[in-house]
């Protein structure tokens, strides 16, 4: 029987991220887990591919914009489950266990948000909002049935927002799968917790005001 994850890991300029989250990964192939690993690259001028095809992966190109890299990734898979990582994101040990038990239920689940220096009480806020109002972030991981991923649409094709979209078109179908994610806190670091995480609430409150992905994007990236 064929191991039932393919692993669809988004990058752009990913190359110093990248093999500590495929090096989170190997549990997976040991255990029978990982059928495929896919990056979905965006057009990285360093050497992502390089390392994606040295560790295995197999790489899937085309333009800049995390929904439509997420999107062509996740239709080249060919398990029955998909995880989603990004590439500064690494899946905490044990994590298969965790994985083991959520593939019996047939739900999208996401891991418990951890960042890799610090930040704690921000990540107890971001688990709590996953929680309370199903809207875990892209950094948290995902891993879910492929059909279900299907029914919904799939991720759109948009550069911002592509997880919360997707998120919310999974309504009902959304539970905490029990591993943990940790992720990079340099952004975090670099612009100020509390002005940072004041920073994503504004783009998270403009997306439901109806700001376009596009025009979003542009202010993400000033």
């Amino acid at each position: 029987m064929s191991a039932p994850i393919s692993i669809v890991i988004p990058t752009l300029n990913a190359a110093s991220a990248l093999p500590g989250c495929a090096a989170a990964l190997i549990e997976g192939v040991l255990e029978g887990l990982i059928r495929e690993v896919i990056v979905s690259d965006g057009g990285s001028d360093d050497a992502t591919c390089d390392i994606a095809r040295e560790v295995g992966a197999k790489v899937v190109s085309g333009p800049a914009s995390r929904g439509g890299q997420l999107r062509r990734g996740c239709a080249q898979a060919q398990g029955t489950w998909l995880l989603v990582v990004h590439a500064d994101t690494q899946l905490a040990d044990g994590w298969t266990q965790a994985a083991r038990a959520h593939m019996r239920s047939n739900k999208a689940g996401w891991g418990y948000l951890q960042f890799d220096q610090g930040g704690g009480m921000f990540a107890m806020g971001a688990n709590a909002r996953s929680k309370l109002f199903g809207l875990p972030y892209g950094d948290q991981a995902l891993l879910l049935p492929r059909g279900l991923y299907q029914s919904v649409g799939g991720f759109p094709d948009q550069p911002l927002m592509e997880d919360v979209a997707l998120a919310r078109a999974l309504k009902g179908n959304l539970v905490a799968a029990g591993f943990v994610a940790v992720t990079s806190a340099e952004k975090y670091r670099r612009h100020g917790w509390l002005c940072r995480s004041a920073f994503n609430l504004s783009i998270l409150f403009r997306y439901w005001m109806g700001v376009s992905p596009e025009d979003l994007v542009r202010l993400y990236r000033r």
